[in-house]
């Protein structure tokens, strides 16, 4: 085939047949770049999907007559990519007592515009469980301490936000794991005799208070974790379910 070559030569160079089987060897060995994947972060633009999955707590509380359901919705954001992740994106809460209904309308819209608008949102936890009520608080099952309703409603948003890896429990050491488990047979061993000494129309009183607890009857409510596990013996106070020691 004829070609016409309308410039002006100014160099040439013969080809070699294994010039020719080596050039198409080099153009394959470059590697291809990976298409990477558009990682979508949290923010107010993302529009609400038609179906979301989440989770439903049941809150009973003394200061209420009826339980509180509180739904908290996750969008999936990169499903099926390595970027995959939950994110709180609203909250609902249903009861049957209407006392209170105009202001859990005015949390819950508030909360989900915040989980809408993106970002770290892990700080609402503190906040809410920040809230006292001045009547005061009460004890919820397994000993502990809540200041007020609002408070529990920002626990339980606490525990979804582990649920979908959004908060991290701090690891506690080995050391301090067994110090808890020797004090707390040793305090059980301590109780369980004296139990044994008292009478029997006791008794039923100190099973049915054992039921609602997870720690032993006689622990103290611990300033740092807020639960009823802190116990004394040998004038040093630790408790069992943070750690939390203080000797005196």
């Amino acid at each position: 085939m004829a070609i016409k070559i309308d410039k002006k030569i100014t160099g040439y160079n013969v080809v070699k047949p294994e010039d020719k089987v080596a050039a198409p060897t080099v153009a394959a060995a470059a590697p291809k770049e990976a298409p990477t994947a558009e990682v979508i972060q949290m923010h107010e633009s993302v529009e609400r999907p038609e179906t979301l999955v989440g989770s439903t707590f049941k809150i009973k509380s003394p200061l209420f007559e009826h339980a509180l359901y509180v739904t908290i919705n996750d969008i999936v954001l990169n499903a099926g990519t390595k970027y995959e992740q939950r994110r709180p994106f609203e909250i609902f809460i249903n009861s049957k007592n209407m006392d209170h209904f105009q202001w859990i309308v005015a949390l819950t819209r508030i909360l989900s515009a915040v989980f809408r608008k993106g970002g770290d949102v892990t700080f609402i936890v503190e906040e809410l469980k920040a809230v006292f009520d001045p009547r005061g608080g009460y004890f919820k099952a397994g000993g502990i301490y809540m200041p007020s309703i609002v408070a529990e409603i920002g626990a339980v948003i606490e525990q979804h936000m582990k649920n979908i890896g959004l908060i991290h429990d701090p690891e506690m050491d080995e050391a301090t794991r067994k110090l808890i488990a020797e004090k707390r047979a040793a305090y059980e061993a301590l109780g369980a005799k004296k139990n044994s000494e008292m009478s029997a129309s006791a008794a039923p009183a100190d099973a049915a208070s054992a039921d609602t607890l997870t720690f032993p009857a006689g622990s103290m409510m611990c300033d740092k974790c807020n639960t009823k596990a802190l116990v004394l013996m040998d004038n040093c106070q630790t408790c069992l379910n943070c750690g939390y020691s203080k000797c005196g």
